[in-house]
């Protein structure tokens, strides 16, 4: 049996009409660029993600570098993050002249050990940006804990996380502000780069609504050095259809590891620990294996698809070798990048499919 690590074409081929509909819309109101689809989805999105203000911008990258713009973050400021993330965490962060500062994981979550942050806090600390990686959400009750006592302000990278909650609160809605990704591959996946801004402060928003059309909100009258992070009306259009079917897709996910944690219990392939109180949204479904490149190969070998989140830290990538990280720096980030698999997650799966993944894995690694 043949399993994809990811196909994206079962769910667009129910919702076809109504997304191509969508599309149409915005194609004959020759709005293409923010106005009112965009609002509409803003309205939405806010609303589900409980936040007072949700601003569309071009990508989830974009959403973070505008939001660290938008709390000035500057050349020579310190932003603590984890090392064990996609690269646009501590990329937006290296951008704007400031400086990561690399944490180590849980390496029951892989999210960053808020016990870890406290020590990595100096003179020149602004910001923490916390990253809900898999779909479950980073301890944000100690890591606000942490920020308010230092003084410092949370930047929630929820680009793997819309709809995961902590303590029945939702991602986004426990920082100053949360930034989200609608790649195509996410849960909720536009036809292209996309992202979001979510943000409960009001002035805060009206500076990210500025800061993506170069400062000015488009009146040519430039209150900041900003940039061009708009979000394209198209892209709205169709995260509106699909924002509808986005629990029940979260719900499917939840069935699939549901039936991965049954059939890989007391194998040797460490399944995902869901932190009491969380409720993760399973952006990836992601075990530890020994020797994982070679159990890699042979579920490969057998028509099954996975994948490496993440091979190496970025503490270790050569384009932070100037900030003097070495290999042993962060051991529980390293250890994890060893041993990481992530197995098809998605929600078009049949149960059929993702026992037969399963049981292939444990034949494997026994």
């Amino acid at each position: 049996m043949q399993v994809k690590l990811l196909d994206l074409q079962p769910q667009y081929v129910p919702l076809r009409d109504e997304i191509r509909q969508a599309i149409d819309e915005v194609c004959d109101a020759q709005s293409l660029v923010l106005g009112p689809h965009v609002e509409k989805f803003e309205r939405a999105l806010a609303g589900y993600c409980e936040t007072k203000h949700a601003i569309g911008v071009s990508s989830g990258t974009d959403a973070l570098l505008c939001a660290l713009m938008a709390i000035d973050i500057k050349p020579g400021d310190e932003v603590i993050c984890p090392s064990f993330t996609f690269f646009a965490t501590a990329g937006s962060i290296a951008r704007l002249g400031a400086v990561p500062v690399f944490v180590d994981i849980d390496p029951r979550t892989f999210n960053i050990e808020p016990n870890l942050i406290v020590r990595k806090i100096t003179k020149k600390t602004k910001a923490i940006m916390p990253v809900h990686l898999f779909g479950q959400c980073a301890n944000m009750a100690a890591i606000n804990e942490i920020a308010c006592r230092h003084g410092l302000l949370n930047i929630e990278d929820a680009a793997q996380a819309i709809g995961a909650t902590h303590h029945r609160k939702p991602a986004c809605a426990h920082g100053f502000a949360g930034c989200l990704s609608f790649y195509p591959t996410k849960n909720l996946g536009a036809f292209g780069d996309a992202g979001a801004i979510c943000c409960n402060d009001d002035s805060l928003a009206e500076k990210i609504r500025k800061l993506r059309v170069h400062g000015s909100g488009h009146t040519y009258y430039h209150d900041h050095i900003g940039g061009m992070f708009r979000l394209a009306a198209i892209q709205a259009a169709v995260l509106s259809v699909k924002l509808k079917y986005l629990n029940n897709w979260h719900e499917l996910r939840r069935r699939n590891a549901g039936i991965y944690d049954t059939i890989l219990a007391e194998s040797n392939a460490i399944t995902p620990f869901i932190e009491p109180g969380n409720a993760s949204i399973y952006n990836q479904y992601v075990v530890r294996v020994t020797g994982r490149d070679a159990v890699k190969q042979k579920l490969q070998d057998a028509g099954i698809g996975s994948g490496v989140y993440y091979p190496l830290g970025l503490h270790l990538q050569k384009c932070f070798s100037h900030l003097g990280y070495r290999s042993g720096d962060l051991p529980e980030t390293e250890k994890a990048c060893a041993e990481v698999l992530a197995l098809p997650i998605y929600p078009e799966l049949s149960v059929e499919q993702v026992a037969h993944v399963a049981t292939t894995l444990r034949e494997i690694v026994g």
